[in-house]
């Protein structure tokens, strides 16, 4: 296991820097908002342009990633990211501000296909939850470490945009100095949506759930802690807690989902999720602030880590040289939902008040859970597992005769449909 960390190292390093600075700026760009007097409204159709960005990069990156190559197409993306965070400083407009999310969600969609193709290109079905769970630690460790820098400034100085500018370009040096080899450019082809569906339909619906809900807690979370009175530091603790504890459970649960029918993980997950959102709701209402902290990794633990598994899900019965085109589905999964999500929470949450943002993630991850019960039942798992290989000794001979393994075990489970379509 040691190898395969080491594989993957300096792209991990990276792209933990990449989540600090975008989830300071993320938090610092909500409350920015509400000290520029944008309505609930304004300010979650502000946010949602980076989602809807990150819509436009899952079906067009692709083509940058294909012409440029792994490394140096990470390396544009993340200098765009970097422009795009002092430009909203400079332009303080909503409609801008709209534009310049959209740009920094299409950058983050092409950095974040390139990360998750380049470790599913070093992973095998046994430990592919493994080895994504150690990526979405890496996301929340440095999303939850970005929290705590909102408090080395004010949020309506220059300061903190110049600090988020200067991690994204920090994140250029790991990899940027890497020795490990990047995966061969792909054909800049799409993969229909249809044909992802096909390869597992819960895989898919729990990457839309996913960015359904997570969108709407990154972008309007913020909001709700400052509406039910919550400071500054409580604030970057209240986020900085469901960020922590998606990072404690990330590897125990994708131990699980390696050695059970991953569906079932799913719906356990989803579950949980939604019952620690009530606990989030009854501590909010009655000001139990260490309560509220608690259900809150509660909650993190198990609703972030829905899109791994299902990530996972899917990449297990996908053909391995289509990886990139595999993981631009699922970021366009993903990035539907993350798209509208802020939109309709803000909605929600201007009609009922901010308790809204929960009732709304409550409802997305029973779908999610009822869902995933009635594919369980109609098609049960027939999966085999594949026998486990450390991920730094697999030479590329062995890497081929690995894949050719797979996708003959995807055929004797039905092409996909026997597992989880």
């Amino acid at each position: 296991m040691w190898n395969s960390i080491k594989s993957v190292a300096s792209l991990l390093a990276s792209y933990g820097f990449l989540m600090v600075a975008n989830a300071m700026f993320g938090t610092l760009l909500g409350l920015r908002s509400k000290l520029e007097g944008f309505s609930t409204e304004v300010t979650g159709v502000i946010m949602a342009g980076f989602f809807i960005g990150m819509l436009l990069g899952a079906v067009y990156a692709v083509r940058v990633v294909a012409s440029a190559g792994h490394i140096r197409s990470f390396a544009a993306f993340a200098s765009l990211m970097s422009v795009a965070v002092l430009a909203h400083v400079l332009i303080i407009n909503p409609i801008a501000w709209l534009f310049l999310r959209a740009l920094a969600g299409f950058c983050m969609a092409g950095m974040v296909m390139i990360v998750e193709s380049w470790l599913n290109e070093r992973s095998t079905n046994a430990t592919r939850g493994q080895v994504l769970s150690l990526y979405m630690i890496t996301n929340y460790l440095g999303a939850g470490s970005g929290q705590f820098l909102l408090t080395v400034a004010n949020p309506d100085s220059f300061q903190l945009f110049s600090v988020a500018s200067i991690i994204f370009s920090v994140a250029l040096v790991p990899i940027l100095l890497t020795r490990a080899t990047a995966p061969k450019p792909s054909a800049p082809e799409r993969m229909k949506f249809r044909d992802l569906v096909r390869i597992s339909p819960v895989g898919v619906a729990g990457t839309l759930v996913s960015g359904l809900a997570n969108s709407a807690i990154n972008s309007m979370g913020p909001i709700f802690a400052a509406s039910v009175g919550l400071s500054l530091g409580q604030i970057s603790t209240f986020m900085a807690s469901i960020l922590l504890g998606g990072m404690l459970l990330q590897f125990p649960v994708g131990r699980l989902s390696d050695r059970f029918d991953r569906r079932t993980i799913l719906i356990g997950s989803a579950l949980a999720a939604a019952l620690a959102s009530g606990g989030i709701l009854w501590a909010a209402t009655g000001h139990h602030v260490l309560a509220l902290f608690i259900f809150c990794l509660i909650y993190g633990g198990f609703c972030y880590t829905i899109y791994p598994m299902s990530s996972a899900q899917v990449n297990d019965l996908a053909d391995q040289n289509r990886l990139v085109q595999v993981s631009a589905g699922l970021l366009l999964a993903y990035g539907t939902g993350a798209s509208i999500g802020p939109i309709i929470a803000s909605q929600i949450m201007g009609q009922v008040g901010p308790n809204g943002l929960f009732y709304y993630v409550i409802g997305c991850t029973l779908i999610l859970a009822m869902v995933t019960v009635v594919r369980v039942i109609q098609r049960p798992s027939g999966k085999k597992k594949a026998e486990f290989l450390p991920l730094g000794s697999l030479g590329s001979s062995s890497k081929q005769l690995y894949s050719n393994v797979a996708r003959e075990t995807v055929k004797d489970d039905g092409k996909g449909e026997g597992n989880d379509s």
